[in-house]
């Protein structure tokens, strides 16, 4: 049984309350690092191709231990180096099949983002699995999810709109409960996955026929 939207927010919200600080910190620290980076000439630009896929993993590792009421810390934002080859080769990847799906029309490509959404979310959960599988493993969790984690986006439009009214400040909280919403997204999903697979194939039919 998936949860509703309001509810991942809702736990989102009750688990960053004490943590709001240091989940701030850490995505200003990972915005800062992401656009600095960008101001070098030519070597910027690779550069930020190089740390995109690992800075990510290492953000999804902080706000994934905060989602999940574990110890969280600054340093978790650069785990990802840890992981350098899968991620990066991960990223380059899902660049590339965006990039191709776009050339048909918009729409697509817009799918194809949604369906390797949660590519770094296994990575950063799964010490073994390489990029590819990484991004197979997402679409075959983002099947039938795709539009319920728009739906999740979505909810955080007008938050958004207000954070601009307001010079931009309020993003650094809009952020964190982004990204823990959809650490919740992503473990409530891996979570019903795994129910499925459990199942017979005649409690999968029955399932899906429900």
């Amino acid at each position: 049984m998936k949860t509703e939207n309001a509810v991942l927010m809702k736990m989102a919200r009750e688990s960053l309350r004490g943590k709001w600080g240091i989940a701030i910190g850490a995505s200003v620290i990972f915005m800062v690092i992401m656009t600095v980076i960008q101001i070098v000439p030519v070597v910027g630009f690779i550069a930020y191709l190089a740390i995109t896929g690992p800075m990510s993993v290492g953000l999804i590792i902080f706000f994934l231990s905060l989602s999940r009421n574990q110890e969280v810390e600054i340093g978790q934002l650069f785990k990802g180096f840890e992981k350098f080859g899968t991620s990066l080769v991960a990223c380059l990847l899902m660049f590339l099949f965006i990039f191709l799906w776009m050339l048909l029309l918009i729409v697509p490509g817009i799918v194809a983002a949604f369906a390797y959404s949660m590519t770094f979310y296994i990575i950063a959960d799964d010490n073994s699995i390489g990029a590819m599988d990484a991004i197979k493993k997402s679409k075959e969790m983002m099947n039938g999810n795709k539009w319920k984690l728009f739906c999740l986006y979505w909810r955080f439009f007008g938050w958004s709109l207000l954070c601009l009214l307001m010079l931009g400040i309020g993003y650094l909280w809009l952020v964190p409960y982004i990204q823990t919403s959809i650490a919740k997204f992503y473990d409530d999903i891996k979570g019903n996955q795994a129910n499925l697979s459990e199942q017979s194939p005649i409690q999968q039919t029955q399932g899906s026929t429900a």
